[in-house]
């Protein structure tokens, strides 16, 4: 063949995987001379019909990914009269799914690619929460969606992580008692940071249970007076930055981070 063949790689999503496909099945064929031709975001039967015309001028083979059944009809009818090679990758899987799973397929184009993109912005969250935990790399602060602060046991740490597992950027700052609290603070819009509080007779029971099974003496570190002192110093702070508060007392995980969502104006 003068002048080799061209493969048209057709997709109503970018075609990015499909061509890969084609790539990893012609490196088993050397050096074949090949043309890859990538056609994607075809979401229209005009444009099948333009990229079958352009492939029935030259020698060629077209491969799709097309999730659209109507689409596809498009193709396998047009490849036809114009005598144009195809070869559907996605129609098959498709069909032999629908009657596994015995449901109808979306056919939304580029779903997939959403789902990776989901999925590595999860875990990207999971990573930065992980660095940002009680007040890690504090001047990174404001690359987070939000910041959670309050005094030990207020469940900075597990809310934090719940919604870095949600895909929210999220850090957590522990305020002590008698100890300047960091300067970003200031700076962050202050409908981003959360003051997690709770009532210091729960706080007591936490932090004795803890002091126990760390085998930590519990005074000062479950003192009621303590206590009192901290979480006022803590509903000091955030009255005077205006921060958002969060009574976590008696409530779950979940319910603390919806709390959180909810107040950020966030689905």
């Amino acid at each position: 063949m003068a002048g080799g063949l061209s493969i048209f790689v057709v997709s109503d999503a970018t075609g990015e995987t499909s061509e890969r496909v084609v790539r990893s099945a012609l490196a088993q064929f050397g050096n074949a001379q090949v043309t890859l031709i990538r056609r994607g975001h075809v979401s229209t039967a005009e444009q099948v019909r333009a990229v079958l015309m352009e492939a029935s001028m030259q020698d060629s083979f077209v491969l799709h990914t097309l999730v659209s059944d109507e689409l596809r009809r498009v193709m396998l009818a047009e490849s036809r009269y114009l005598r144009v090679d195809t070869l559907d990758l996605m129609g098959p899987v498709l069909d032999r799914l629908a009657t596994h799973l015995h449901l109808t397929p979306l056919e939304k184009p580029g779903l997939f690619k959403q789902l990776i993109e989901v999925q590595s912005r999860h875990i990207e969250a999971v990573e930065f929460a992980f660095a940002h935990d009680d007040g890690l790399h504090a001047e990174e602060l404001d690359k987070s969606d939000m910041v959670l602060v309050g005094v030990s046991r207020t469940m900075k740490t597990p809310t934090m992580l719940y919604l870095a597992y949600k895909g929210w950027f999220c850090a957590n700052v522990p305020l002590v008692h008698g100890v300047p609290q960091e300067p970003i603070l200031e700076t962050l819009p202050r409908e981003r940071v959360f003051c997690l509080v709770m009532t210091p007779v729960r706080l007591v029971e936490l932090r004795r249970a803890r002091a126990s099974y760390m085998g930590l003496p519990a005074e000062p570190y479950a003192s009621l007076e303590a206590i009192r002192q901290e979480m006022r110093f803590a509903e000091d702070l955030c009255s005077r930055h205006a921060w958002q508060r969060i009574d976590v007392t008696g409530k779950s995980v979940e319910e603390v981070a919806q709390e959180i969502l909810v107040s950020c104006c966030l689905p």
